[in-house]
């Protein structure tokens, strides 16, 4: 079985699909958060939206800080590990930085596509992401790196004027007066998943490009400019920050709701972003919509990877493409995204395979204590898209184009 999903991907392609791979994480929220509305109300989501962040985000800021060798205590450690969040895709989300020194800096968002999704919704809603969400999970995220690190708001939304720009702008202040908040009541449910200590194969850093981030803050990251080596690294960890995030979800979900509504909210979370994400590795890989198109977009979908810790399996044979998910790993034990695709639910899976064809249909060949099959062949009948997906579909981030920004700058204490 193959080690990596990634691996077999060109140093060009993966540089594309890491940056894809991140907005997609972020988008998570655009599925997750429509349905947690519609169970718990506003004030419910947002709480939902605080515990999942406060979870999940200080174990794999962690993570990718050891992964790509940038680890401290600095606010520049903090500004680096928000280049590579799922919280913050670039471009999307357009984080630009000041560093004053180790302990001072700002940030600010020329573009905050997060907020192109919510300003329609009205200000209760702006006022409910942009600052009952944002104030603990900002410091959540600067709380991996430094437990005396403070995010505080220098104006954010609702914009005064409408147009205001940037549309906001914090300082991130560490101080030993700062008193780090308490730890959340479940953190130990993500700190001590599965998912939080697997373990991936270490950057070769005699590959051709940047094998690491330890150098200077930069004002974009190019990711052409990372080895092959460090992109794959990089692709795996991202999508382990897609599980962590769907773990700290249902933790907070299944504490609101009984066990089988959590269980549906899960799936159509899982549906929504599993749909959306499948078209975006098919569109920015510029891939067809035929069986073995399908069987590249599985074997680099998020929700199938890494390997070592779903363990799926993806074969193709002449007309078909098969999909074995085995019962005994890492991710069935997490309860993570591979848990929910069932053969008694299949929504999951059918939204994933029509994001690449509306006509694919999947149909389970086996299935058994140790897992199950399933067989995708393309047929005549055009399937309608998934409410779930449709929803996804609502944010900005659906149409998201990156841009070529040049040679990125150094970011140096001013």
């Amino acid at each position: 079985m193959p080690t990596s999903g990634y691996q077999g991907l060109s140093r060009a392609d993966l540089a594309v699909l890491v940056p894809e791979l991140l907005l997609c994480g972020h988008l998570i929220d655009r599925s997750g958060m429509a349905h947690s509305i519609a169970a718990f109300g506003r004030d419910g989501m947002a709480e939902v939206a605080i515990e999942e962040w406060q979870l999940a985000s200080p174990v794999y800021t962690r993570r990718m800080q050891r992964a790509l060798g940038f680890t401290g205590d600095s606010v520049e450690t903090i500004f680096k590990g928000l280049q590579l969040d799922i919280g913050a895709p670039p471009q999307f989300m357009d984080f630009r930085f000041r560093v004053d020194d180790h302990d001072h800096g700002e940030f600010w968002l020329d573009h905050c596509g997060a907020l192109a999704d919510v300003e329609p919704m009205g200000e209760d809603f702006v006022v409910s992401m942009c600052h009952d969400i944002e104030d603990p999970t900002f410091d959540a995220t600067a709380l991996a790196t430094n437990p005396h690190a403070q995010v505080r708001p220098i104006h954010r939304p609702p914009r005064q004027p409408a147009d205001r720009h940037p549309v906001c702008a914090w300082t991130v202040v560490i101080s030993d007066s700062h008193v780090p908040p308490p730890v959340p009541a479940n953190a130990a449910l993500v700190a001590e998943s599965v998912a939080a200590g697997v373990e991936l194969a270490d950057v070769d850093t005699s590959s051709e490009g940047m094998s690491d981030y330890a150098g200077p803050l930069l004002s974009d990251l190019r990711f052409p400019d990372f080895s092959h080596s460090a992109l794959v690294r990089m692709a795996e960890e991202v999508c382990l920050q897609q599980h962590l995030l769907t773990l700290g979800f249902m933790i907070a979900v299944r504490s609101r709701t009984d066990a089988a509504a959590a269980a549906d909210i899960g799936r159509k979370q899982f549906t929504g972003i599993a749909g959306l994400t499948s078209e975006r590795i098919r569109d920015s890989l510029r891939l067809g919509e035929d069986t073995r198109s399908l069987a590249q977009v599985l074997r680099l979908h998020p929700a199938l990877n890494p390997l070592s810790y779903t363990g799926v399996e993806i074969t193709e044979t002449p007309d078909a493409v098969r999909l074995r998910v085995p019962a005994d790993t890492g991710a069935q034990r997490d309860g993570a995204w591979p848990a929910m695709l069932t053969p008694e639910h299949p929504a999951p899976l059918e939204a994933m395979v029509r994001g690449v064809n509306p006509r694919f249909t999947p149909r389970v060949l086996t299935a058994s204590p140790e897992g199950f099959t399933v067989e995708i062949t393309l047929g005549e009948k055009i399937f309608r898209e998934a409410s779930e997906v449709a929803i996804t579909r609502f944010s900005t981030g659906a149409d998201f184009a990156f841009t070529d920004r040049g040679i990125p700058l150094p970011l140096t204490v001013v």
